[in-house]
């Protein structure tokens, strides 16, 4: 591959892949190292718990590579805003049912909704399906 044929990421894009990597990474690992926790928080209507929360923080730590690694970068930031809205049911369930959850302050569950949204952005941005103008090689 040419050099000039790989495109230049921002600072402020390299900063945003740490910071989508640092989330999913920590989240996955988190999955495995605390499931109960992560299962609780799915609404009782959806099946598989357990299983939903290993698959899930699997697919966590597979995104948080993925976009690190160039060639998978797209495909692994597609595949994270995915994620993401697939866990949102769990997010909005949280904050529908705030006295579940004591240990959690009310003001954080209904912070999470918006904050969701600025890290599907992220995720979009710092993996180029946003924001990205072409400048050269045909």
């Amino acid at each position: 591959m040419r050099h000039d044929a790989i495109p230049v990421m921002s600072r402020g894009q390299r900063i945003g892949l740490a910071v989508v990597f640092s989330w999913f990474c920590l989240g996955g690992i988190a999955h495995f190292v605390w499931p109960a926790a992560f299962a609780s928080i799915i609404p009782p209507s959806l099946p598989f718990k357990m299983p939903a929360v290993f698959i899930t923080g699997a697919f966590e730590l597979l995104g948080a590579i993925g976009i690190l690694l160039p060639r998978y970068r797209r495909a692994a930031g597609i595949g994270l805003i995915a994620l993401t809205l697939c866990v949102t049911p769990a997010n909005v369930y949280m904050w529908w049912h705030a006295k579940d959850f004591p240990h959690v302050p009310e003001i954080l569950l209904l912070l999470r909704l918006p904050l969701q949204v600025l890290l599907i952005t992220c995720i979009a941005w710092s993996s180029r399906l946003i924001g990205h103008r072409h400048h050269g090689v045909s």
